[in-house]
């Protein structure tokens, strides 16, 4: 009954082999629509944040005159949209609209002592123009708190007294400033308001009201401000997102997400859905960065959020900074116009991103297309994984194939019931762990069939003898313990043909490994990952999993005998080098973990040369792909066919495949961008490889000359 067993076993290994690579074919039109979805929205949108050029003026002679002045520098420098906020009566004040006082103030103003007891807010407005366009947005501020206040006038002008201390009033929300409006619209400048969830509780009327002012002005899309979205706060009570959305789809307003948050603004996730989707990425610029860094350094910065990461509205911030140098206060404005304009025959940021696609206008979001077939083939690639997961899962406990494929085919229809978003990020993540390390088992497996004689085949349990009378290297004897012998060097291979195995093996390896990408994109084909409201959760688990199952397959899956070399492994006494190396393991480990993911770490000299090699090739190649773990991987591949100990070059460069998977996980980067820097980085890498190999022979040749020598003079 067993060897029945292990039979259908070695029989279900092909198919699965087959089902798999169904699977890859399956999740290949997916992408396509992918790649489809990812070309309809190519204009890209450049806003500045009008409180920032208000604060800016306020530092200038004529504030208001600064202002008119610099909307015609920014609409000749390419912005098209103007960032503005609801209102305070702080900054009412500092867009000249009202002037207000406390108490005491009011009390000098008016030339008369001031009343004992009382700690009132005193306002003037500028002008009758202002009394009529302001007034009401004041006031229905205080009528919405319930805070009393009366008529006040002085020196022609009028105003109000509001029951309330000035610290408190200042802190009331208002509505939008609707003079400020007028002048940016009058200007030719697009209106981005900013919302916030301040206004409590949640009014449906007073959104809507909100809302039509705004459509009124062209609005097509708001940003919110703040950490929550409109109507979150009440939204457990009220189901005021809900109502929200409702407004927005009703005005055929969309809304836009911020790049690189610490966290998520609560309840976008929920608007993104009841919207539809209507969501375009903006890319802030931080005021230091406006201010500090050199134009064209932007532009790049620019150009890599528009062409790498979605990116379709680009927020410019400016903030005002005193410079003990040129004894002034001083501004990043002409900083950014030389950005986008550029400068002494160079392009500037408009300029590039338009050559590269990415016209400005108005920031569209993407028309994606979800036919029903992509449903089905999604099936067929669900199917494919838990093959592709079942065969290296068999590779560690054979005989076990046929049961771990059924029993994964019944717990993704489980799991899938419970949250279908689940089960795709697992069999993403277990295909990405799946197949590189597949691809690196049968490779070990190529090496020790060409050195020490005995093979497994990938996901089975077959072994083959290879004899050395075929040419095949030199079979190394068994010590009495049952482990390999204590040869370290195999002959046999002339140079020449090792290189054409290394490579030949390299290439067999990386497709091997991207067999994981269609699963990949294919499970993870869903809006709200290319637009970051999902992300693909076990970037660190894809990135260690498969260096550590390669490496206990080595330790005990390789040579005769692995229960005694395990027994013998765990019997093995602890010393002070153990210790240490075990440290540097886990030290290598944490600083590759700190360079993974969105958030990796980079060392300060990384990012002139990660600038001069999009410059060059247009896209970005991986640094630890071409220049560490695929050269490593053909060196290792290489050098191992001699020697024993070149092993460890074959378990580092797995990174490589690694991250070649990885790149893929970044579904908010555009599909022919990834495909382009993976195979860009194993062309690069092979090329580094070859260098490196030739190194390799040029140093062997020098110490086969010269050990001999050396020998003599260390015996004498």
């Amino acid at each position: 009954m067993l060897q029945n067993w292990l039979q259908w076993n070695r029989r279900a290994k092909q198919w699965l082999w087959i089902i798999t690579l169904i699977g890859v074919m399956a999740a290949l039109p997916i992408g396509y629509n992918r790649m489809n979805t990812e070309s309809t929205s190519k204009q890209v949108e450049y806003v500045f944040d009008y409180r920032d050029l208000i604060e800016i003026a306020e530092y200038s002679a004529k504030p208001q005159d600064f202002i008119s002045q610099h909307l015609i520098f920014m609409k000749e420098a390419g912005i098209s949209t103007m960032a503005v906020y609801e209102s305070s009566l702080r900054e009412l004040m500092q867009a000249g609209r009202l002037t207000y006082y406390n108490s005491k103030e009011a009390a000098l103003l008016q030339g008369k002592l001031e009343t004992p007891g009382q700690n009132f807010t005193y306002i003037l407005y500028s002008g009758s123009a202002e009394k009529e366009q302001i007034g009401p947005i004041v006031r229905a501020a205080f009528d919405r708190a319930g805070i009393v206040y009366r008529d006040w006038s002085f020196d022609g002008r009028d105003g109000l007294v509001v029951e309330l201390p000035l610290q408190n009033s200042l802190l009331q929300p208002l509505g939008f400033d609707p003079m400020s409006l007028e002048r940016i619209q009058a200007a030719g400048f697009r209106v981005l308001p900013r919302l916030t969830d301040r206004v409590l509780p949640y009014s449906q009327e007073e959104a809507e009201a909100t809302l039509a002012q705004l459509k009124n002005y062209g609005v097509t899309r708001i940003l919110f401000d703040g950490d929550k979205v409109k109507g979150y706060t009440d939204n457990a009570e009220e189901k005021s997102l809900r109502a929200f959305a409702e407004l927005l789809n009703k005005y055929q307003i969309g809304v836009t997400t911020i790049e690189n948050l610490k966290k998520e603004q609560s309840g976008m996730t929920t608007l993104a859905y009841l919207t539809d989707y209507n969501i375009v990425r903006l890319y802030s610029l931080s005021p230091t960065d406006a201010m500090r860094m050199k134009p064209e350094d932007i532009a790049d910065r620019f150009l890599l959020a528009a062409k790498d990461r979605n990116i379709r509205m680009f927020f410019l911030n400016g903030a005002p900074a005193s410079s003990q140098d040129k004894s002034a206060v001083i501004n990043p404005l002409d900083n950014l116009y030389l950005s986008l304009k550029g400068e002494d025959g160079n392009k500037g940021t408009i300029q590039r991103l338009a050559d590269a696609g990415f016209a400005p206008g108005t920031a569209e979001p993407f028309d994606r297309e979800y036919p029903s077939w992509v449903k089905m083939l999604k099936g067929i690639v669900v199917i494919g994984a838990i093959a592709l997961i079942a065969l290296l899962i068999n590779a560690f406990l054979p005989g076990t194939l046929i049961a771990v494929f059924l029993l994964g085919i019944a717990g993704s229809a489980g799991l899938y019931v419970l949250s279908s978003s689940v089960l795709e990020q697992a069999l993403a993540l277990g295909a990405g762990i799946s197949a590189p390390t597949l691809a690196l088992i049968w490779v070990m497996n190529r090496i020790y069939s060409r050195t020490e004689g005995n093979q497994r085949f990938v996901g089975g349990a077959d072994w083959t003898f290879r004899s050395k009378e075929k040419g095949q290297g030199v079979v190394i004897p068994l010590s009495s313990s049952g482990d390999a012998g204590s040869k370290w060097v195999f002959e046999g291979l002339p140079a020449r043909r090792r290189l054409g195995l290394a490579f030949s093996w390299f290439i067999v390896v990386a497709l091997m490994s991207l067999i994981a990408v269609p699963y990949v994109f294919g499970l993870l084909n869903n809006i709200t990952y290319m637009l970051v409201l999902q992300q693909f959760r076990g970037v660190s688990l894809l990135h260690l999993a498969p260096i550590a199952l390669v490496a206990i397959y080595v330790v005990f899956y390789t040579g005769h005998a692995p229960i005694a070399r395990i027994r013998k492994m765990l019997s093995t006494p602890i010393n002070v080098l153990m210790v240490v190396v075990g440290l540097i393991v886990v030290a290598a480990g944490m600083y590759y973990l700190s360079r993974t993911g969105n958030e990796g770490q980079t060392l300060p000299f990384e990012r002139p040369f990660r600038e001069w090699l999009e410059g060059t090739f247009g896209v970005r190649p991986r640094n630890k792909e071409f220049l560490l773990a695929h050269p490593l991987l053909l060196v290792g591949l290489f050098a191992a066919l001699r020697y024993r100990a070149a092993w460890l070059f074959v378990i580092i460069g797995s990174i490589g495949q690694l991250s070649m998977v990885d790149t893929f996980a970044h579904i908010h980067t555009p599909l022919h961008i990834s495909i382009i820097r993976v195979f860009l980085g194993l062309g690069l890498g092979a090329a580094v490889g070859f260098i490196l190999i030739g190194v390799w022979q040029l140093l062997e040749g020098v110490w086969s000359k010269w050990s001999p020598a050396l020998k003599r003079i260390f015996a004498e």
